[in-house]
């Protein structure tokens, strides 16, 4: 039984092309868009054009008189569905009941009012065109501020204010940390609200079988084993009579980390018409009712010794919640306290957080979630803290970051920061911008009247979500290994990939372990027909927890594998190496191809031991994990036009042990383009009416590639201990850390002019406006 065998080159850790690439860049996968059932329906939803209206009436004769509509449904008809779920709890949390369809008032722009089902989408949006709704408008809130104020008009009548909830939490001893603070330095701070703007619009396709009682319902989600309970328990299904599919799923950031009321609409509507339905929201709708991110407002006081440390941090965290909670809208802020201290060794906190209800469409998840506003704060601060000392940006972190001798590190907030060596990063970033040398030649460009900044951002990051008794819906992962008869891989994982790249890595990783090629694994996910169910994909967490899950998952059916090993080569003990089982007494061998056929063909079975090759593991990290980075970014301001030109941009980024870096530098490229778009562009705008009037691409500035800077990305390695695979997970690194580097990149820039301080977005108006009112 001896053979020779072709040794398997290690996969981990090389930089490959993703293997979902081909069908993504021909056209040729499958989106939600694309699916086709036959005799199906088409849904185009009625929407509140006013922030806040009670509904006296609505007339849908009209309507329902057009030849090809099939069904029309308002507030009325779906009582019995469940209200839209929120996961998220907090003490004397205020939780609005918000029905998938309106009741007796509207309480944003976009609130779903009334359906409209037709046999082709044109007549169903024409036919929503003569749906007639008697609005009586009532006055709307939108500043988060303004709506906190006596005598503001409640979003909610049930309640006498707009507080959805207060949040305090507290480390150290602040008040001794400000008693023996030489300076204190405070500044208002906020954090804008974004719209997620994901390629791909939400899109649903429901089903219903009604002889087999049974509902199929295409989603693009982020969670589609959480999304199909939630969904079941609202819609009253048996969740093992509900599947539901995540097909390709054209990026989410966090926007699709959510349960909205139009899947569980779909689903209520192909149940009463007994025929499938599609709808495909269209990009306005995106921009007016998909959540969106930040919406900070932020009160810092930093306490500090003359000599540059950082003793304590208070925070006054003012979140715009919007008119009602989806699934996470309350936890996002409480992550931003999680994070306040930053990289930095004080010991002393002391956070209050105001959740407020306004006129908006809810804020939530969205590409950091919490943690980016908490880094632009702190880092705003810390260069505010610099710049009164008369310190050197880099020299006052240095002396301030948490050192390598001291993780795992507990931090005020009640983190334990896995490991790290945070100095090693920034000063990797500073020797290769020639950061000694850039003093210089700024001294030279102020000289000669060019304002030049330089900016720095040393960032860490709560990721790889994470011990269940830290999340709302468990914390762990799944992941299945099926090697088949002819020696092929299936793996199945409970994560949800979209863009990510884990059909790769997880190739990778399951390569290694097997000893196969990589293009006999395919990676399979999304389905909750077929998948053990999974968590999903949000906070940076499918390769850290899904990767280990997967891992241990192949050790398992690595040992199987040697018992049939065993078996077939009549050895004591085999070693298993590249896909070879081996007898080192005789050096006879017996490839993994071999031993999967006699595993299922089961002629002779070793000692307790089941046919067939197939491993499941579910998998829960003991903590996060704690990525971290230094960003620095030159700029240089235009006087005349106030435009902002990045000179040259540096990352060096620790994500702990890379398994593709071709992956991590598109996940960190795409990050830093996020983080750009906010510092410098982008803004979620709302008149006093509650009109969002950024509400599409004509006036909410999306980067563009030509806008982009070359990104010099490096790296520092340092593992996680938290998981085997030394992960610490990197899909929102880049976010974190760009965006305060780009402000505070501009402000020093200005800082001759005597600007302390701007908030984002750094318009070229606001810049030429702040550059002409120095000269004045």
């Amino acid at each position: 039984m001896a053979t020779t065998v072709t040794r398997i080159e290690k996969l981990v850790g090389k930089r490959l092309r993703r293997k979902e690439d081909p069908r993504l860049i021909t056209g040729t996968a499958t989106y939600v868009e694309d699916i086709k059932r036959p005799g199906m329906q088409h849904a185009v939803i009625v929407r509140s054009p006013h922030g806040a209206a009670n509904i006296k009436g609505i007339d849908t004769t009209k309507a329902a008189a057009l030849p090809g509509v099939s069904a029309i449904f308002t507030g009325k008809d779906i009582t019995h569905v469940g209200s839209v779920v929120c996961g998220a709890d907090l003490p004397g949390l205020r939780k609005p009941v918000h029905h998938i369809l309106a009741q007796d008032r509207v309480y944003f722009v976009g609130h779903p009012v009334a359906v409209v089902v037709a046999s082709d989408r044109y007549i169903a949006a024409d036919a929503a065109d003569l749906v007639e709704v008697d609005y009586d408008v009532t006055q709307a809130v939108t500043d988060p501020e303004k709506a906190l104020a006596p005598g503001a008009p409640a979003v909610h009548p049930e309640w006498p204010d707009n507080t959805a909830f207060l949040y305090h939490q507290t480390g150290g001893d602040i008040d001794k940390a400000f008693a023996d603070a030489d300076v204190i330095i405070k500044q208002r701070i906020t954090s804008q609200r974004l719209v997620p703007n994901a390629m791909e619009t939400r899109g649903v396709v429901a089903e219903w079988l009604q002889a087999d009682r049974a509902l199929t319902l295409f989603t693009s989600t982020q969670i589609p084993h959480l999304a199909r309970t939630i969904l079941a328990g609202q819609l009253g299904i048996d969740e093992n009579r509900f599947r539901l599919i995540a097909p390709e799923v054209g990026g989410g950031f966090g926007s699709k980390l959510n349960v909205y009321a139009e899947e569980a609409l779909m689903g209520f509507i192909t149940m009463k018409i007994n025929k499938p339905v599609k709808w495909i929201e269209s990009r306005r709708e995106n921009f007016q009712v998909t959540i969106q991110g930040r919406g900070h407002v932020d009160y810092f006081e930093l306490a500090a010794k003359r000599d540059g440390t950082m003793l304590g941090l208070r925070l006054k965290l003012i979140q715009d919640l919007g008119a009602y909670h989806q699934l996470l809208t309350p936890a996002i802020p409480t992550l931003s306290v999680l994070m306040m201290p930053g990289l930095y060794n004080f010991r002393n906190i002391d956070a209050d957080v105001v959740g407020v209800f306004t006129n908006c469409v809810p804020t939530d998840a969205y590409r950091g979630a919490g943690r980016p506003e908490a880094t632009h704060g702190i880092e705003r601060m810390v260069d505010l803290l610099a710049a009164e000392l008369n310190m050197d940006p880099a020299a006052i972190r240095f002396k301030n970051f948490v050192q390598p001798d001291q993780f795992p590190f507990p931090t005020a907030t009640g983190l334990n920061y896995d490991s790290g060596d945070y100095g090693a990063t920034l000063q990797k970033a500073m020797d290769m911008i020639g950061y000694d040398d850039l003093r210089k030649q700024q001294a030279a460009a102020r000289a000669a009247g060019r304002l030049m900044g330089i900016g720095i951002s040393t960032y860490g990051e709560l990721c790889a979500f994470g011990p269940s008794p830290a999340t709302p819906a468990g914390g762990w992962e799944s992941a299945t290994v099926r090697i088949e008869p002819t020696g092929k891989v299936t793996v199945h994982t409970g994560t949800s990939p979209h863009g990510q790249g884990q059909e790769t890595s997880f190739a990778q990783i399951a390569a290694d372990e097997l000893g196969v090629p990589m293009d006999d694994i395919i990676v399979l996910h999304g389905d909750t027909a077929i998948i053990p169910y999974g968590i999903g994909t949000f906070g940076s967490r499918n390769t850290a927890v899904g990767g280990p899950a997967l891992y241990y998952a192949l050790q398992d059916i690595k040992e199987k594998v040697k018992k049939f090993g065993k078996m077939l080569l009549d050895a004591e003990e085999v070693t298993f190496e590249n896909g070879v089982c081996r007898d080192p007494k005789t050096g006879k061998e017996i490839t993994i191809q071999t031993i999967a056929g006699a595993a299922y063909r089961a002629m002779k079975l070793p000692p307790d031991t089941d046919p067939g090759l197939v491993a499941t593991k579910f998998w829960e990290p003991s903590n996060f994990a704690f990525p971290f980075g230094a960003h620095i970014i030159v700029s240089e301001v235009d006087r005349d036009t106030g435009e902002i030109a990045i000179k040259r941009y540096v990352a060096v980024d620790d994500i702990g042990n890379q398994l593709n870096p071709l992956l991590v530098d598109g996940q960190l490229h795409g990050g830093a383009a996020q983080g750009l778009g906010q510092a410098l562009w982008e803004q979620a705008v709302y008149d006093d009416n509650g009109q969002l009037i950024t509400g599409e691409f004509m006036d909410y500035c999306m980067p563009r590639a030509r806008m982009m800077p070359w990104i010099e990305s490096s790296h520092t390695v340092t593992p996680s201990p938290v998981n085997p695979l030394g992960v610490k997970g990197v899909g929102e690194a880049g976010t974190i850390g760009s965006t305060p580097a780009m402000v505070n990149s501009v402000i020093d820039a200005l800082s001759t002019l005597g600007v302390r301080h701007i908030d984002m977005p750094l318009t070229n108006e606001k810049i030429w406006n702040l550059v002409n009112g120095a000269k004045a």
